[in-house]
């Protein structure tokens, strides 16, 4: 097996220091693309002119380079270069052909994505990149046998021309058999089938399908690790160019129950310590209870959720119980909330139903105390068209909630609730992104007496207007803080990142809460910022300064978009 070329030239030079007869510094006069190429390999005393031009020859090779000129001259003891690399050798023919059942739409969609077409520059490395392209796509779509029998680059130097042959054998026609599960101990085979939305049987076999079922077990509680594949070997022949496959799945069962404690810190309710405990069988349902104590320096949460397998049609149910106390902004609440809830993703659509019943008491210092009772049916649904879920460069998301109470039904007031959100993401070059935020609400009611303050609307701190601390902005009773019938909050930040690390952000938001429009004064706030990448999405800590009260507030943030 000959050596590659670089490790070749490296050699070489490395001899060349060592010859001795006339060392001296190599200087190499060349196009700058071909310099380039060269000198991260001309570092060393060069003396032997033959052996360079040799191993540089095959590394100009690789990128087209088929007849290069040199010239050699000795001049106050270094080595003088001048490297002409000659015409490139461009593509000027291309014969790529795929036997078996392929369809017409197919074979042009292959020919009209190949890499390297007519009259574009030889690279040995685009070569190869093409002709694994071709393959993937065979093996991507129904073929999952696909093969590559032959293929030749043949090189007209003389004429600067490349003509091409790659040579493919699709194999049949594959489809999708039954599921085959391996690995359950603890749980049912029923509970794979309750995931499994993409892998049908006797539909066409496509490796995303796959790929999709993959994800969709990795992401529940139950397994450690999953594996799937299509079992060729054992496939049943459906016709000349058909054959249907099972599908194997080995799983490996994770621990139900885990304890987890934990600590933190938030610019908005301050210091953390919490416990959860999570179970993934339930009853030996595979039913998740997801329990805990959340201990805020401002706020205080028992909680206990159940969480039910996705049935056929891939909607989730689940039931909670939360007990909170919270005193923020000199507003004492304590409130009792039970519902339940369904979810399901409609392609790029998340929808949330939900029933939920609370009792409130809120205490505004130096003014009355109020109890609120309210049942509310709730409709959530949010639209994701972004690049990356977890640092969006590019893309919307968009959000919409809609709810109410009735006297008739449970609740102290009638209202109805309107919110809703959108987050627009530009790139801007490489390392430059701008965000924008919109946040608008409104509670239809006669008054917001009565209305437990989920449903009415605060704003201020981290994830809203920064610059002022956490749910300031809304209505004055007493000496306190309350929710208002308005909100509306905008916002618009700038991210350079410095590395794959760091990065640097300004900002500026403005918002309000308030019980009439015509009270509304948008508080304004602006600052800068530092991002670092962690392993959960990008981190930022900001510096802010609010104009209404003339003051700077340290904020602290996950920026993953709702």
């Amino acid at each position: 097996m000959q050596p590659h070329p670089l490790r070749r030239l490296h050699g070489l030079l490395l001899l060349l220091c060592l010859h001795g007869a006339a060392a001296g510094e190599l200087r190499l006069d060349a196009p700058e693309d071909i310099r380039a190429l060269l000198t991260p390999w001309l570092d060393a005393q060069a003396t032997s002119p033959r052996r360079l031009q040799t191993a540089a020859s095959d590394m100009l090779a690789t990128e087209g380079y088929f007849s290069p000129r040199f010239q050699f001259e000795e001049t106050d003891g270094a080595l003088r270069l001048t490297l002409d690399p000659g015409p490139r050798t461009r593509i000027d023919s291309l014969a790529l052909t795929v036997d078996g059942p392929v369809s017409p739409e197919t074979r042009a969609a292959l020919e009209a994505e190949w890499r390297l077409p007519v009259g574009q520059p030889f690279r040995q490395a685009d070569w190869n990149a093409a002709k694994q392209q071709v393959l993937a796509e065979l093996l991507a779509e129904e073929h999952a046998d696909a093969r590559l029998l032959d293929s030749q680059a043949e090189i007209d130097a003389e004429r600067q021309q490349a003509h091409l042959r790659a040579h493919y054998d699709a194999g049949p026609r594959y489809r999708f058999g039954p599921l085959r599960i391996e690995g359950l101990t603890r749980y049912d085979p029923a509970l794979v089938a309750r995931y499994n939305s993409s892998v049908t049987p006797d539909a066409p076999y496509r490796e995303r399908d796959l790929a999709d079922l993959l994800t969709a077990l990795q992401g529940t509680p139950y397994f450690a690790s999953v594996q799937a594949e299509l079992l060729t070997a054992e496939s049943e022949t459906l016709d000349a160019d058909t054959r249907r496959a099972p599908v194997l799945v080995r799983l490996r069962e994770r621990q139900p129950h885990r304890l987890a404690l934990g600590g933190g810190f938030s610019s908005n309710t301050g210091a953390r310590v919490e416990g959860n405990v999570h179970t993934a069988d339930l009853f030996g349902q595979a039913w998740e209870l997801d329990t805990g104590l959340r201990l805020e320096q401002k706020r205080q949460t028992a909680y206990g959720d159940i969480f039910l397998p996705p049935d056929a049609k891939q909607r989730r149910h689940s039931l909670g119980l939360m007990g909170e106390r919270s005193d923020i902004q000199n507003l004492q609440t304590e409130r009792l909330a039970f519902g339940v809830q369904q979810v399901q993703q409609r392609g790029s659509i998340e929808q949330r139903l939900s029933l939920q019943w609370q009792r409130e008491r809120r205490e505004p210092a130096d003014a009355e105390m109020v109890i609120s009772r309210a049942l509310v049916p709730n409709a959530m649904w949010t639209w994701r068209h972004v690049d990356s879920l977890l640092e969006p460069r590019q893309g919307q998301v968009l959000q919409m909630q809609f709810g109410g109470g009735s006297k008739a039904a449970g609740s102290d007031q009638n209202f109805v609730r309107l919110h809703g959100r959108v987050q627009q993401y530009f790139s801007l070059g490489t390392h430059t992104v701008l965000a924008l935020r919109g946040e608008l609400g409104r509670t239809y009611a006669d008054n917001r007496l009565h209305i437990p303050q989920d449903y009415l609307f605060r704003t201020g701190g981290t994830g809203s207007v920064r610059g002022y601390a956490y749910q300031s902005l809304g209505i004055r009773e007493g000496n306190a803080v309350v929710g208002g019938r308005y909100l509306a909050v905008g916002s618009a930040e700038l991210t350079h990142w410095l590395d794959e690390q760091w990065g640097i952000a300004a900002f500026i938001d403005a918002g309000d809460a308030v019980d009439r429009l015509s009270d509304a004064r948008l508080a304004v706030g602006y600052g800068l910022g530092a991002r670092w990448r962690s392993p959960a999405g990008p981190l930022g800590i900001d510096l802010a300064y609010g104009e209404r009260t003339g003051k700077v507030q340290l904020h602290f943030a996950l920026s993953i978009p709702f």
